[in-house]
């Protein structure tokens, strides 16, 4: 007797050991190492609702673009969603994001009945496709002067291997005076949040404009040091009007503009580095 209650004692101590190793070694995969900066790649880019240069209607061929980048965060301007024939009345944030195996939200700016009774309603706005879960998302409707387009600020939280990134995308108006009262409700929502942040978008400004004084007196340009990061027209880009921008705790290199005729403005991708030396928690150091 006193034998077997020695092996059970044994098998018992054993089996203790063995699911504290287990347990050890699958806590230590699911949490993410401090002190180690996390790379993502970040992407802007007016799609023209995936109408190129050629006037051919392909998405397939922007979905490349944002694979051949290994974009890991995108932020989509001029996105159809059952908006008309133009884009064949497609969904085409969610078609792109199951093509390419990514999260994404849709921020409809314009919302129109449907042509038919129980079709879905007609959209058109801005998409953000991401590689890492977002967590939550809002669209920030922006002021706007007359009877002109309406304008909206994309607002999402993503999940980055334990850090919570505030993503911001939009595409502002066609006028100074709008762009100027828009910037500044961009800077006040973005201000709320804590943590690291990025801007992008179609701003419509030169980087020279008046009403761009308030994004680079907030946030920093990925392309400061590229006056030439033209992105406007495609096919012999004289403008710079797509940028990336960036909250103070957060370092970017590899800032580029990639060539394409897929749309009417060229994509610009930057890789930011999330400083992972302290942890965060709901965006918050």
């Amino acid at each position: 007797m006193r034998k077997v209650s020695k092996f059970m004692l044994a098998v018992m101590v054993l089996v203790v050991s063995l699911s504290s190793l287990v347990g050890n070694a699958f806590a230590e995969e699911q949490e993410f190492p401090r002190g180690k900066s996390v790379n993502v790649n970040v992407m802007s880019y007016n799609i023209h609702h995936a109408e190129g240069v050629d006037g051919v209607l392909d998405l397939e061929r922007i979905a490349r673009i944002i694979e051949e980048g290994e974009a890991d965060i995108v932020g989509l301007q001029e996105v159809d969603n059952h908006f008309s024939n133009r884009s064949d009345f497609q969904d085409q944030a969610k078609w792109l994001a199951n093509r390419l195996g990514m999260f994404y939200t849709y921020a409809a700016n314009l919302d129109y009945n449907p042509l038919n009774e129980g079709e879905p309603r007609r959209q058109y706005g801005t998409a953000i496709l991401s590689k890492y879960p977002i967590l939550k998302s809002e669209n920030h409707l922006l002021p706007k002067i007359g009877n002109t387009e309406q304008r909206g600020l994309s607002e999402v939280t993503i999940n980055v291997k334990g850090n919570h990134l505030h993503v911001y995308n939009t595409h502002l108006a066609l006028t100074s005076a709008e762009r100027q009262i828009q910037i500044e409700e961009t800077i006040n929502i973005a201000g709320e949040s804590k943590g690291p942040k990025v801007i992008m978008g179609d701003l419509n400004a030169t980087p020279e404009s008046n009403e761009m004084k308030l994004m680079y007196s907030n946030y920093i340009d990925a392309f400061a040091n590229q006056n030439e990061a033209y992105t406007i027209p495609a096919e012999n880009p004289t403008k710079r009007i797509d940028y990336i921008f960036t909250s103070n705790n957060i370092e970017t290199n590899g800032a580029r503009v990639i060539d394409t005729l897929a749309s009417d403005h060229l994509p610009v991708m930057t890789t930011i580095v999330l400083d992972r030396s302290e942890p965060f928690n709901n965006g918050e150091k």
